[in-house]
């Protein structure tokens, strides 16, 4: 990118200012990865779709995203840092209005894309914009507001979600951006609209981003649409896995030959880059798969409100926030890679815990491993990221940068798609196999069904409840066959960890956060 430090930095209440809205910009973008997590159930109640449907309102944008980070570089050279950003804020500002006035989950989703496609470039031009304001060596209040605001819009997301789906409409998790998108961009263009960084014609790899483009989305669809449409019994959902493979095969050939590839593959060659990127994501992937799953059970089976469901899992947000700056000191004296271990273990416990829950689970019972998870937190990814950038030479910096992002949001889309299709899989099978255990010749089969026959004044009422009851059970012992294996996903890639090298100095704290 351009170099935005080349104006000087700002001065007095302009960089107060130019610090406040841009970390706001940021929490904007970094809050619609999560509000929408515990409004599921309201999104698809309302649109009159299942709640597994309704996930693709999560994983559309965050696939949207993760498309478009790898153009942020070259579109802030052909466009300019701050043109991009006022223009990435006010089309996210756009498409979030479309996302409240959507009448349909299609035109939901594609105005969901839309504003991942916006938002994408905000979240490192934020950065980019808030360091080049102080002076060098005094980056300090910058670092602390984009990161504070980093770590507090995933806590905030599922809570600020949760009450205004409970108390307004769902549409307002998508409205209320608009006041603020609308103050961002006003006050960052009157800042910094003498500031521009230079535009030059840089080509763009066309060929890699429609590669990119088609098969990112056809395997999103294929796990999104898969169970719908019988998987492979399905010719569009075979044809697209062809599509899917074809182009990403294509893909990684184009991109490893082209000259100016849209993303530069080659650093993959780092064998501890890949280590560290691939178990990051990988745990990334099966991290918002689990946060995705925890709210939906809650609402669906457990009668929880969506604000309830946000602040049990809210917790995991306040000890990662806590604990974030200690770890990030002492990374210079501690091995990244025991921080790094120990949050495996963190992270396979609390997923095993998980794995034990019952029905009658209590909100206690829920909140309390949410606060361990988030040691696990801020032990993991802060210290990986730290071991993938300390691995590239520091003019690859910016290009590992965006590649990590790149591949752990694209994780974080897949991991909810699977996940989601896991779960509803896993409720059918113990479904299934709980109703071939009932006998209905058997006497206390029979006396239960009297007995709900009084109660709900028919045979059929009787029948509805036991259904009910046996879907209940299911899906707790779903959510509990997921959590198990989540465990040994994550315990599997401990040994990635330790293919990678221990950082031969203090990685910059810029690029590591």
């Amino acid at each position: 990118m351009s170099d935005v430090a080349a104006h000087g930095p700002l001065e007095g209440s302009a960089r107060l200012y130019a610090t406040f809205f841009l970390a706001m910009a940021n929490f904007m973008v970094v809050l619609d990865m999560t509000i929408a997590n515990v409004s599921v159930p309201h999104i698809a109640g309302g649109l009159a779709v299942s709640p597994n449907q309704g996930t693709w309102v999560i994983t559309s944008y965050a696939v949207a995203e993760a498309i478009v980070v790898p153009l942020t570089g070259w579109l802030t050279r052909r466009v300019g840092a701050v043109r991009l950003f006022i223009l990435s804020i006010l089309g996210f500002t756009l498409s979030s209005a479309l996302c409240g006035f959507s009448s349909s989950l299609g035109m939901l989703v594609a105005a969901r894309v839309a504003q991942g496609l916006c938002g994408g470039p905000i979240m490192p031009l934020s950065q980019t914009l808030l360091l080049g304001s102080y002076p060098r060596g005094k980056t300090g209040p910058a670092l602390a507001a984009w990161v504070m605001t980093t770590l507090l819009a995933p806590i905030a997301g599922p809570v600020l979600g949760g009450w205004i789906s409970d108390n307004l409409a769902w549409q307002w998790i998508f409205w209320i951006n608009l006041p603020v998108g609308l103050a961002c961009s006003s006050l960052v263009w009157r800042i910094y609209k003498t500031r521009e960084t230079a535009r030059e014609k840089v080509p763009v790899d066309k060929v890699g981003l429609f590669l990119l483009i088609v098969w990112v989305g056809a395997l999103q669809l294929v796990l999104d649409k898969g169970r719908e449409l019988d998987w492979f019994n399905s010719t569009w959902i075979l044809g697209l896995t062809c599509v899917a493979a074809v182009c990403f095969v294509a893909f990684l050939i184009w991109e490893l030959t082209d000259k100016h590839p849209i993303v530069d593959l080659s650093l993959f060659a780092n064998r501890g880059f890949s280590c560290a990127i691939l178990a990051l994501a990988t745990i990334f992937g099966v991290f918002f798969g689990y946060i995705v799953l925890v709210p939906l059970w809650l609402q669906s089976f457990k009668g929880y409100t969506a604000m309830q469901a946000g602040l049990a899992i809210a917790p995991m947000g306040m000890l990662s926030l806590i604990m974030s700056p200690f770890v990030a000191m002492s990374l210079q004296r501690i091995d990244p890679r025991y921080f790094a271990t120990f949050s495996v273990f963190v992270f396979a416990t609390v997923y095993l815990w998980r794995s034990t829950m019952t029905p009658d689970a209590t909100f206690a019972d829920i909140f309390v491993p949410q606060i361990l998870m988030g040691l696990g937190m801020c032990t993991l990814f802060l210290p990986l990221t730290t071991i993938a950038m300390a691995e590239v030479s520091s003019t690859q910096i910016a290009t590992a940068s965006g590649l990590q992002n790149f591949v752990r949001t694209l994780f974080g889309a897949f991991g909810t798609a699977i996940s989601a299709n896991y779960w509803d899989n896993g409720i059918t099978r113990h479904h299934a196999i709980l109703t071939e255990s009932i006998r209905p010749g058997a006497p206390a089969v029979a006396s239960s069904v009297d007995g709900l026959t009084h109660i709900s004044g028919s045979h059929q009422g009787a029948l509805a409840m036991i259904d009910y009851t046996i879907t209940q059970q299911s899906a707790v012992l779903a959510l509990r066959d997921f959590c198990a294996r989540a465990a040994v996903v994550v315990l599997i890639l401990l040994p990635l960890i330790w293919l990678t090298h221990r950082p031969k100095q203090a990685a910059d704290t810029t690029h590591a956060h």
